[in-house]
């Protein structure tokens, strides 16, 4: 087991795009015993859109990275105007979240979280969302940091959370 006692978390940049891309794939979540998914999955339409294109207007996220410069997580918001999985409104950026198998279980996830809210609130934006699967252990950690249940759609659950401006 790794124990991860020094890390920090930083906005995210450039060079940080392709390991938004694996982080992607590792928020796939898979039930026990599922065949793993196909790593082509992520650049179908339905899930490209959380990391194509990054950089543009609005996009904001952060890197949890180790003292060594080992990245251990990501957590991305970024608004829609599209209806897609997730989608609340335009106003309302919706936020995708992994962390490193590795580093799972060690605070890494809750300060990625933590420091994106605190963004949220210093941007003034009124709420968040995401989509989680309802057997995704991470819906304890969203739930003790404020989000709630909005729907049900297929496996996932739109969550979302007012910012303690709008609230």
């Amino acid at each position: 087991m790794t124990i991860i006692s020094n890390y920090y978390v930083r906005p995210i940049e450039e060079q940080d795009i392709p390991f938004l891309w694996e982080m992607l794939y590792a928020s796939l979540h898979r039930r026990e015993g599922d065949e793993p998914f196909s790593i082509e999955s992520i650049h179908t339409p339905g899930l490209s859109k959380y990391v194509e294109d990054w950089g543009r207007e609005g996009d904001f996220g952060y890197v949890a990275v180790d003292q060594q410069g080992k990245r251990l997580g990501s957590i991305t918001l970024r608004f829609y105007t599209d209806q897609n999985a997730g989608y609340v409104n335009a106003a309302t950026p919706e936020m995708g979240m992994a962390v490193t198998e590795d580093a799972r279980g060690k605070g890494v996830g809750t300060s990625l979280l933590q420091t994106a809210l605190d963004e949220v609130e210093r941007r003034g934006i009124g709420a968040v969302s995401l989509s989680v699967d309802p057997d995704n252990q991470a819906i304890r950690l969203y739930k003790r940091l404020g989000f709630v249940e909005e729907s049900l759609n297929g496996t996932s659950v739109t969550m979302v959370r007012v910012s303690k401006l709008e609230s």
